[in-house]
């Protein structure tokens, strides 16, 4: 029997955050989490459904992947925790496919070799990270919190103000810009994708 993976949805849309913001992609996101993130432990609620899934082989995968958007190389790999069912045999696969692979984790676990583009966006103790580089790392920051001492290295640093829903508090956007400027090695990453009102 085919090994099976619990994947929530694939749709095609464009990367709303981080470094390749802007950029065309086909998403996989996987069904669930090992972390809940809520405003009083976070700093912020989680926004996506990631609790409902159907099984799909790899093959089932690819087929919908290449049905659901136009010729497209970049998949993210997202969640929920991507990192608590992503492996080698998928990584092979989809790379066999030709697609180039991004995943958002949140560095809870450390993931197979072979990613082109690792985003980890700490949701743990630093002391917990086990994901400890990255092509950018991405804290997301609500009113009052500082700057972080990240564990992870990684190309780029980018701090992303909190949102609530879809609306973006102004004093929390001026807080992060103000976060940035006094630590120039910091970039600020807004979810652009809720301003744009794409998925």
């Amino acid at each position: 029997m085919s090994k099976t993976y619990r994947v929530n949805e694939i749709f095609f849309s464009v990367q709303g955050e981080g470094m390749r913001v802007g950029t065309a992609n086909l998403f996989l996101r996987f069904t669930g989490c090992n972390e809940t993130c809520r405003i009083e432990t976070h700093g912020f609620d989680c926004d996506t459904e990631f609790a409902s899934g159907r099984d799909m082989t790899i093959d089932d995968i690819i087929a919908q992947l290449r049905e659901t958007g136009p010729t497209c190389d970049w998949i993210v790999l997202t969640g929920g925790e991507p990192g608590l069912q992503v492996d080698r045999e998928l990584i092979d696969a989809l790379h066999a496919a030709d697609f180039k692979l991004a995943i958002e984790t949140n560095g809870s676990i450390e993931l197979p070799a072979g990613i082109d583009w690792v985003t980890v966006s700490p949701k743990v103790a630093e002391h917990a990270i086990r994901q400890r580089t990255a092509d950018e790392v991405k804290y997301v920051r609500g009113y009052g919190q500082g700057i972080p001492k990240t564990v992870v290295q990684a190309e780029y640093k980018l701090i992303s103000p909190a949102f609530s829903g879809d609306q973006l508090d102004a004093r929390t956007l001026d807080w992060c810009v103000m976060l940035v400027k006094e630590n120039p090695d910091w970039r600020l990453s807004v979810q652009m994708h809720k301003a744009w009102r794409v998925r």
